[in-house]
């Protein structure tokens, strides 16, 4: 297998000013996007000793049959330029790193007249407000099952919304009380939609103002001696412990970052983040990406970090929850 002689650029004709270069196919696809702070000596290590590039190096400028390159002012402006290029052209001997899974998050549609919370996987909507990743589905419906006895939130389908509706009847969470009903007007809608960002304030990290609000209300009714709704709101109390209490405490109450952790071996990477907010992990993200080309540690770390925090790897765009 040999280079492409008429990719070899005439010797001079390179600038060695900063810039981002292309290689194409025969068919005019572009097949690999990289950045230089030289592009003369970036570009000539292609061609200068084939036999000593790696094997994914050497078979990318072998299926390429042309190379272009775009001259800038920055180094910082070449790293935006590669970033936008790779997302424009999805080339396929960049490294790029994928979801290891189709993560779950807890989603609260507040763009819903009546705002629902329910399980979503993939595309992220307008007006949803998320929160995790969560490894598996069933960790948020039990998390869910105990905010409801505070946060009696809608959590039926559309169909199932107006059937109760039109028949004037809630469904069984309705009747249990982890419903608060708005779809036979037991709350309107405001309040519902209220109830419902409280529920968000508290996957958010607000926790300690609902602990001390209930932990209030159930000292009054224990004073005016209402001991049955003082056990209840004990029980409330409890619930919301119970669901922080499945969020894993790592680091200090003050504490928000993303902890991220990178493994690699010859053919592969993978990169876990950790979402640490108030110092519980409330969510957690894989990702994988084949070695196609010849990179070290400190460029995956670059690649996914731009990826990631820059938009395409969907990473951090989510309220972490759970």
């Amino acid at each position: 297998m040999a280079a492409q002689p008429h990719l070899r650029p005439r010797p001079g004709s390179i600038p060695t000013s900063p810039g981002v270069y292309r290689f194409r196919d025969s068919n005019g696809r572009v097949i690999y996007v990289g950045k230089a702070k030289n592009l003369r000596a970036r570009l000539s290590s292609y061609f200068q000793d084939f036999a000593a590039l790696h094997p994914r190096t050497q078979t990318m400028v072998s299926t390429a049959a042309d190379v272009d390159w775009t001259v800038v002012g920055t180094e910082v402006e070449a790293l935006q330029l590669e970033y936008s290029w790779i997302k424009e052209y999805d080339p396929r001997f960049n490294v790029k790193y994928r979801d290891d899974k189709s993560y779950p998050y807890l989603a609260v549609t507040m763009n819903e007249e009546v705002p629902r919370v329910q399980v979503m996987r993939g595309a992220k909507r307008k007006g949803v407000r998320y929160f995790g990743p969560y490894g598996h589905a069933w960790a948020i419906r039990e998390t869910v099952d105990l905010l409801l006895r505070v946060f009696p939130v809608r959590t039926c389908s559309a169909g199932v919304f107006r059937s109760a509706r039109n028949a004037g009847r809630p469904c069984l969470l309705g009747y249990i009380d982890k419903c608060s009903a708005p779809c036979v007007g037991r709350i309107d809608a405001d309040e519902h939609r209220r109830l419902a960002e409280d529920f968000c304030s508290f996957m958010a990290g607000d926790t300690s103002r609902f602990l001390r609000t209930l932990e209030q209300r159930m000292r009054e009714a224990a004073a005016e001696q209402e001991y049955e709704r003082a056990a209840r709101v004990r029980d409330d109390i409890q619930a919301l412990r119970t669901a922080l209490e499945k969020q894993a405490v790592v680091l200090g109450d003050s504490t928000d970052c993303d902890v991220i952790a990178l493994a690699e071996d010859q053919l592969e990477a993978a990169a876990q983040v950790f979402y640490v907010r108030g110092g519980r992990i409330r969510g957690q993200r894989g990702w994988v990406v084949d070695k196609v080309e010849d990179v070290g540690t400190g460029e995956l770390v670059e690649r996914f970090l731009a990826q990631t925090y820059g938009g395409e790897g969907g990473g951090p765009g989510a309220e972490p929850g759970g």
